[in-house]
């Protein structure tokens, strides 16, 4: 990345201002205002986020303000309340008072001096999310949004949930947010107060991961903030961006269907990071693009952005399997439209542990059921309700009855060990440690898989594949999980993308319902979008499982489920190779304002381990996050940042699982100082889940050290609610 320090117009920075609300609350903002502007007003653009401008994103403000500020724009960094140094308790996610506070800002930023009455509002995962969410109320100065790492539906494609399953980021999220939500304001900011408020939020902001598994299903608490219940809410231009590394892209494929709005996505190979600082490379311009995009909506000006194709993506070639890359090999492809016309399904049959073309298979019309009976596999992208994306499956009376039949010849039975999964990495890579997917060949050994022939000629995916399954399961409650991967010439295994459905949640997440012993059921599973090139004399494996521990929490029993490969498909979305691709012209370089001046003082350490211990039957992965400590020069605040973070099981036993988490937090200036631990455990037996968290804080005191001014213990019980 190139730092650029001349730029069009010059800025000033004033640290903290605050704005106040319509219920007497102030937030706290940091400004960036081009001189220009005193005389000549122009847009602003706000990023709205808990995470703390005052030190903790205080860098990567540093990289993004200065920059687009330096094109014209008035810059806000604003604390939502309760964070950092505004006023009031963070009590949740995107909450109601959340978004009234953010169109409380945006009406003061248009209403000042320097600005000329148009805000545009970015933000990447949680500042993405409340872009859209905001966008959806239609505040009469916002002109336009760009949302990076977010999501449309809160319970689809969110950290908490996927397929109906509970994913152990649900643990790890919450866990970021106990730190943060136990932080104090900066004295230097609100002066003599700043005590007083820390033992506010201390004491009143609750323990989320308890919010959270209270709400199992597709409820109203994940609907309300969700704009998937109502796109043409959103009125002004959207900007959607993400990373094949991530969590999020498929929110960025709904948002093109379904949006009735000028719109444009942007999905690279990279994490959950801005593209500029994209990891795994290669990064690009989005500065740049960012600029091209408030200039054409926030100023008139025809940047020939709105002239480019809808949707740019990375596609993906083939690459050996690694937990950490610094470069995606790959090139960039476009659509005009989503979905594509130039994207068709190609169905392949599950068959004697092989993917065969449907077209192709002998069998198809021999055991394979036909007529009314036969459930053909749906095209690429139905197996979501519209609007929603949430999983349907094929529940009719009279499907249920077809399915309910005399065993098929040819299935299939399965119950995974728990080990399956240990090598899966995060949900979404968050570029900290390398936490990728591993040779998917340690996983593959607890899984059914279907591989196809040795490819005669490159295939490209675009979109999100889909499987349709004939299953059954001796438990009433049950997973699949679904992963494709590229088999090299080597062997190895490189999973491409992965797809989870808990079998109770088949007909959707709103009424889940238990399954029937024995009972065949039509599920589909629909995979995460991926772009990606499968090379000729290479293989396409298709691996099913029942677990996939640590990154889904298993099912209260170990459930054998049967599978009927003749019954069961895997759709690709093959994207047909276009005369005009090989012209496509990339992104400009990378570029950032100078980085924020740190004195480094203490070394951190990052590590990712799974142990296994053949004397007790325990198995663990061990994530290490120590960020160590350092100095920021500008405000001479020290700070010390720690996560650690396990997840164990013993043997096969699915109530053995365990995930537990620690942080430490210090902040330091001259005798003033704090330091906030915490520690959650999750655990569960068949019928509830357990939480057990600790929360510590300490204050400087002189000649004392560090003394203890708060303690608090939860122990919490949840009942499992078909999951």
């Amino acid at each position: 990345m190139r730092e650029v320090d001349e730029f069009p117009c010059e800025v000033r920075t004033v640290e903290n201002v605050f704005i106040p609300m319509r219920d007497g609350a102030r937030l706290a903002a940091r400004l960036w205002i081009p001189l220009e502007a005193v005389d000549e007003p122009m847009p602003a653009v706000l990023e709205y986020i808990p995470y703390r401008k005052r030190d903790n994103s205080r860098g990567r403000d540093t990289l993004n303000m200065p920059y687009i500020a330096g094109h014209g724009y008035v810059c806000a960094r604003v604390d939502l309340r309760g964070s950092g140094d505004s006023d009031g308790v963070l009590e949740d996610e995107y909450c109601p008072a959340e978004l009234e506070d953010a169109e409380d800002v945006i009406a003061w930023l248009a209403d000042q001096d320097w600005c000329d009455g148009s805000v545009g509002m970015m933000g990447i995962s949680w500042g993405g999310f409340n872009s859209l969410q905001v966008a959806a109320r239609r505040p009469p100065a916002l002109g336009a949004i760009i949302s990076a790492s977010a999501t449309d539906d809160l319970y689809v494609d969110n950290m908490h949930y996927m397929g109906g399953a509970l994913l152990s980021d649900n643990l790890s999220e919450a866990t970021v947010m106990f730190a943060f939500n136990s932080l104090p304001p900066d004295p230097e900011i609100v002066g003599e107060k700043w005590r007083d408020m820390w033992i506010e939020r201390l004491e009143g902001r609750g323990l989320w991961i308890e919010k959270w598994l209270s709400h199992q299903r597709r409820d109203g608490y994940w609907r309300s903030a969700s704009v998937s219940e109502d796109y043409s809410a959103i009125e002004c231009p959207v900007m959607a961006v993400g990373g094949w590394a991530d969590g999020y892209t498929n929110a960025i494929f709904r948002l093109m269907e379904h949006l009735d709005v000028p719109r444009k996505g942007l999905i690279g190979p990279w994490g959950h990071k801005y593209p500029h600082l994209g990891v795994p490379g290669p990064d690009i311009g989005f500065l740049q693009e960012v600029v091209r995009w408030f200039d054409h909506w926030l100023k008139d000006i025809d940047t020939g952005i709105m002239d480019e194709p809808m949707l740019r993506l990375w596609m993906q070639d083939s690459v050996s399997p690694r937990s950490s890359y610094e470069q995606r090999p790959g090139h960039w492809v476009e659509e005009d439209d989503w979905p594509s016309p130039r994207i068709e399904s190609r169905t392949l049959r599950l068959r004697d542990r092989h993917l065969i073309a449907a077209d192709d298979d002998p069998q198809a019309g021999g055991s394979a059921r036909s007529g009314s009976d036969a459930a053909p596999p749906r095209p690429v992208g139905r197996g979501e309700e519209a609007g929603t994306g949430l999983v349907r499956g094929d529940s009719s009376p009279e499907s249920d009855a077809a399915e309910a039949m005399r065993p098929e010849p040819g299935e299939q039975s399965l119950k995974s060990p728990l080990s399956v999964g240990m090598f899966a990495g995060k949900w979404a890579s968050y570029a900290a440690v390398p936490d990728l997917p591993f040779d998917q060949r340690e996983e593959d050994g607890g899984a059914l898989t279907f591989d196809t022939d040795f490819l005669t000629e490159d295939v490209a995916i675009c979109g999100r594949p889909e499987c349709s399954f004939l299953v059954s399961s001796d438990k009433p409650v049950a997973m699949l999980v679904v992963r494709l991967s590229d088999i090299l010439p080597s062997g190895e295994a490189t999973r491409v993308t992965y797809g989870i459905l808990n079998l109770t949640h088949r007909g959707g997440s709103e009424e889940p319902e238990p399954l029937e012993p024995g009972r065949r059921y039509r599920v589909t599973v629909p995979l995460n979008g991926i772009a990606q090139v499968f090379p000729a004399g290479h293989r396409i494996r298709l691996s099913v499982s029942t677990s996939y521990w640590p990154l889904v929490w298993p099912a209260p029993e170990a459930a054998t489920v049967t599978l009927t490969p003749g019954e069961s498909t895997l759709t690709l979305p093959v994207r047909r190779p276009v005369p005009t691709d090989d012209g496509i012209v990339g992104f400009e370089e990378a570029e950032a304002a100078p980085e924020l001046e740190v004195t480094p003082l203490e070394t951190g350490d990052h590590q990712w381990r799974v142990i296994r211990d053949l004397a007790t039957n325990v198995s663990t992965l061990e994530i290490i996050n120590d960020q160590g400590s350092f100095r920021i020069d500008e405000t001479g605040t020290t700070i010390r940042r720690k996560t650690d973070e396990w997840y164990s099981f013993r043997w096969n036993e699915v109530n053995s699982t365990r995930g537990e988490t620690r942080t430490i937090r210090r902040i330091e200036r001259g005798d003033w100082g704090i330091e906030v631990h915490t520690r959650t455990v999750l655990t569960s037996t068949p019928e509830d889940f357990h939480i057990t968290a600790e929360l510590d804080a300490y204050e400087l005191e002189e000649g004392l050290g560090y003394t203890r001014i708060h303690s608090q213990n939860w122990h919490r019980e949840i009942p499992r609610d078909l999951l």
